[in-house]
């Protein structure tokens, strides 16, 4: 069983088996914080922070009876104790979580994380029942210092979490991402397309997908060295920027409208995406007067 989840039924456990599903979310952000390698990331969501990763790991427990969805709250089935199989440093973690936060309601529990990281708070629609208006501005700083100036983004998603990587567009102050994927699916939790435009409609993210600007996967065989995708890529300028200036318009358009975009792919390194070139045609674009930030 994958080492998160055992954290997952521990904290279980040491709250006497069951949560409130929000509860859940803000006791685990507390303990994160305590880890020198957090086990989850988190979002700004509308109740505050939230991880994507931790509650798909929940559902999938489901099947394993080893915990139970209610209404409102999580339950733990599992008969077999975790906490002595985890880290030193996690498990006594964990039972300092319960000392001090044992008796808080979610209600505390929501003041106390919007206080202590407000960047999570910023997309909540229950900001003014949780904060007085003092302490919302920490929370709004978050919102209203967003860079607004026109720029495209190229990022990719190998080797980092949905919850990190959607943090990165938050920050950046992105409105609409453009999946210029051939194929929008992925082995990686969270990437599929239906995941990850749940994702970035929870943080008031657009998501569109461009199918036609993609790479054939037949055509990404055998690539072992940077050369091999600077051919490949040759060749994408020659065939397929030519044949999809009707799609290219319309992502220019959407850009235009929205000033702060990213197109996505795969790899971390802009290097070996076709995202680069597609992005340095789209900014030749007289109109746009674009930056042009890799993230």
């Amino acid at each position: 069983m994958y080492y998160r989840r055992k954290i997952l039924l521990s904290l279980l456990e040491v709250f006497d088996n069951e949560l409130e599903k929000i509860r859940l979310q803000k006791l685990l952000l507390l303990f994160t914080k305590k880890q020198e390698t957090p086990a989850y990331d988190f979002v700004p969501y509308k109740f505050g922070c939230f991880s994507f990763h931790a509650s798909a790991d929940l559902h999938t427990m489901i099947k394993y009876e080893q915990v139970a969805k209610q209404e409102k709250k999580w339950v733990r089935r599992e008969k077999k104790s975790w906490l002595n199989e985890l880290k030193p440093e996690d498990r006594k973690a964990l039972l300092e979580l319960k000392r001090e936060y044992g008796k808080a309601s979610i209600s505390d529990l929501l003041q106390i994380t919007y206080k202590k990281y407000p960047f999570y708070a910023m997309n909540s629609t229950i900001l003014d029942e949780v904060l007085k208006k003092e302490d919302q501005k920490k929370v709004m700083a978050h919102r209203d210092h967003q860079p607004e100036q026109p720029c495209l983004f190229t990022i990719g998603y190998e080797g980092i979490s949905l919850e990190a990587y959607v943090n990165k567009l938050i920050r950046n102050g992105v409105k609409v991402l453009i999946d210029v994927r051939k194929n929008a699916m992925s082995m990686k939790y969270g990437f599929n397309k239906s995941q990850l435009k749940k994702a970035c409609d929870g943080v008031g993210i657009r998501y569109i997908h461009f199918s036609k600007v993609g790479i054939k996967s037949s055509k990404r065989k055998e690539l072992n060295t940077q050369d091999d995708y600077d051919r490949l890529f040759e060749d994408y300028k020659q065939t397929v920027l030519p044949e999809t200036t009707g799609t290219q318009k319309d992502i220019a358009q959407v850009i235009k409208e929205n000033k702060r975009v990213a197109l996505t792919c795969f790899e971390a390194q802009s290097s070996q995406c076709h995202r680069r070139p597609l992005a340095e045609y789209l900014i030749q674009n007289q109109e746009l007067k674009l930056e042009l930030i890799h993230l």
